[in-house]
């Protein structure tokens, strides 16, 4: 085995092809010590075991395995989330869609009252949660057609002390009750196509592509929410920057009101969301 030093591993990352904040992270997960540690002690000698295991989740990084699963974690909307295989890796742009859903929850004219939300598609549970952590007066549904992206779901809950309603459902298929305030969903999207696929490959298939125009989920479940959407209730889908105006038709067509789309921080077309206005 080579003998290395903290420097001397992130040097041979990086010769891997490793991004240097990934090697870093990746490291600090293997040694279990804050990152800024690897920054200060450059020279501590590492043990053969340690090199091993480190040599082993750069090998798996550097054949695209996304850094959440290896590291077991990944911070959403200020919520450390724990993340594997078996659900989607949460992304920033996400947060945009929560970020939304909170302002038309704090925009409601009876906020006394408890609002009924419900994230669908939840995989992690990262949308519902974020919406419960920031509004704990919220009645938070999270659904899923995965039993096992509901576990990881359950699992994050329980630890982060939010209380989910759970239901293992096709979209709406076996979700029940009164009709909701806001509906939020972060739908598959990616067309069978899609030439960056390929890169995502370690993560479920089914969070990612509903077919091969990447618009079929989206059309399914417009039409189909608004029985389940109070008057005046809101639907925010996110979507591939290069759907905005599709996404926008499919609402308008369906009859929601009020539709409009929020762009993400790089400026493009990211979330969509419209209002059902029964009168």
């Amino acid at each position: 085995m080579t003998t290395g030093s903290v420097g001397e591993v992130l040097v041979r990352a990086r010769m891997r092809g490793l991004d240097a904040l990934d090697a870093q992270v990746l490291l600090a997960h293997c040694l279990g010590c804050p990152r800024a540690w690897l920054l200060a002690h450059k020279e501590a000698a590492l043990t053969e075991l340690q090199q091993e295991t480190f040599a082993a989740h750069v090998l798996r990084r550097s054949h695209g395995e996304p850094l959440a699963y290896l590291t077991g974690a990944k911070d959403f909307h200020g919520l450390m989330l724990s993340i594997d295989a078996r659900v989607l890796v949460p992304r920033p742009e996400t947060e945009h869609l929560v970020d939304w859903g909170l302002e038309l929850l704090a925009a409601r004219p009876d906020r006394e009252r408890a609002p009924r939300v419900i994230d669908l598609g939840t995989g992690s549970g990262a949308i519902a949660l974020a919406i419960k952590n920031a509004c704990p007066l919220a009645m938070v549904h999270a659904s899923d057609a995965s039993a096992l992206a509901l576990q990881v779901a359950a699992a994050n809950a329980t630890r982060l002390g939010l209380e989910l309603v759970l239901v293992c459902s096709d979209w709406w298929q076996a979700v029940a009750g009164p009709a909701f305030d806001l509906v939020l969903c972060n739908p598959p999207y990616v067309a069978a196509d899609e030439p960056g696929l390929g890169a995502l490959r370690h993560e479920p298939s089914m969070a990612l592509t509903p077919g091969p125009v990447g618009l079929e989920a989206i059309e399914h479940l417009v039409p189909s929410a608004l029985p389940h959407l109070q008057p005046g209730g809101w639907l925010l889908l996110e979507h591939g920057f290069e759907q905005a105006e599709a996404v926008r038709q499919i609402m308008l067509n369906a009859g929601l009101g009020e539709v409009s789309t929020r762009r993400d921080l790089a400026g493009h077309e990211r979330c969509t969301g419209g209002r059902w206005q029964t009168g």
